[in-house]
């Protein structure tokens, strides 16, 4: 038997058995290692905001349409951000497999059987903390929102958010050549970015920030704008931020209704485009060079050659079991963590 968590209902979480299923040809057996918890997406499935638990989400026209809910409770082992080892090989896969370290996707679960070849494309670099695997998807996620971004040399790039993500994307951002400046509400946050190479960070109720970063560039305002908080209001700062005919990319997962969006300002009179970022796809111009295996092989691959600071993001580890406690300190006091990370040792 394996154990997995279920979000049984709207914030309730628990973590029950599973069957896990044989090695069939051509697969392996993945035991867990460790699962990262993102406290934006899946907050919104613990939450019950999500909108596939409302809607159905119609793949072949890419429409959220009424009727039957795509997703409904119990959710089982809902995540994306998990690291585990090779421990059982099936027929016809070479025995180099066995033993090694897998980043991936599968959700806060004890182990999963995957083919072959998938986890032969998302081995762990050499050399770099496996707990570190936990940030591949989440880094490409930062990654797509910074292509496209499309961030030159000399820019000066605000983000809005300072949470996993936006600590990722201000990385990134600085190593593009950008002057990066964070927003977000929890000192700690705007501390770690400054620790973390951001020239500036800046509190949105103790200043202006449309008004300051103006006041930095000469009243341009900012070359480029990421909003990685999924926040309304700071989505309309992001718009007010950003200089003449320049870009805000909308990466965060924004929730319910719009509220606070004044179109009719500087929107409108700036001529600001508003780019949504989603790791679903990648901008036109680059698809044919760029994926999501690359975006989160080269996030990982940064931070082995010591360019990406991650292990910095982690707050928290704690045993897989204690995960209720985790969504539920994430849900509450969302200021009191940055990167939650379940271990799943204890078992073994």
């Amino acid at each position: 038997m394996g154990r997995l968590v279920r979000f049984s209902s709207p914030r309730a979480a628990e973590v029950v058995d599973f069957d896990e299923p044989s090695v069939e040809n051509g697969e392996v057996r993945l035991e867990t290692l460790f699962s990262g918890i993102s406290a934006g997406t899946e907050l919104t499935a613990y939450r019950g905001s999500n909108p596939y638990l409302s809607n159905e989400w119609d793949a072949a026209r890419r429409l959220f349409v009424p009727g039957e809910s795509t997703h409904a409770y119990p959710l089982d082992a809902w995540g994306y951000e998990e690291v585990g080892r090779v421990v059982e090989i099936g027929a016809g896969v070479d025995p180099d497999l066995e033993g090694a370290l897998v980043w991936g996707t599968w959700g806060h679960r004890s182990s999963i059987v995957r083919p072959a070849q998938w986890v032969r494309e998302r081995i762990m670099p050499e050399g770099l903390d496996p707990i570190l695997g936990i940030f591949a998807k989440i880094g490409a996620i930062a990654l797509n929102a910074v292509l496209d971004a499309d961030i030159h040399v000399g820019e000066t790039a605000v983000v809005f958010g300072a949470g996993v993500p936006g600590q990722i994307v201000a990385q990134l951002a600085r190593l593009n050549g950008a002057r990066v400046i964070c927003v977000d509400l929890v000192r700690e946050r705007r501390q770690l970015a400054e620790t973390l190479g951001a020239s500036l960070a800046l509190d949105p109720t103790a200043v202006d920030v449309a008004e300051r970063v103006r006041a930095l560039t000469d009243n341009r305002g900012a070359d480029v704008v990421i909003e990685m908080s999924g926040s309304y209001h700071a989505l309309n700062e992001a718009i007010r931020t950003a200089a003449y005919s320049s870009r805000v990319v909308a990466a965060g997962f924004f929730q319910g209704p719009a509220t606070a969006i004044r179109l009719g300002e500087e929107f409108h009179h700036n001529r600001v485009s508003v780019v949504g970022s989603q790791i679903s796809g990648v901008a036109p111009a680059l698809q044919h060079r760029w994926n999501e295996l690359r975006m989160s092989t080269t996030a990982l691959e940064l931070a082995r050659d010591g360019k990406l600071d991650l292990q910095s993001l982690i707050t928290h580890t704690m045993p897989a079991e204690n995960a209720p406690s985790a969504f539920e300190m994430l849900d509450t006091s969302p200021q009191a963590a940055l990167q939650v990370v379940l271990d799943y040792r204890s078992r073994a």
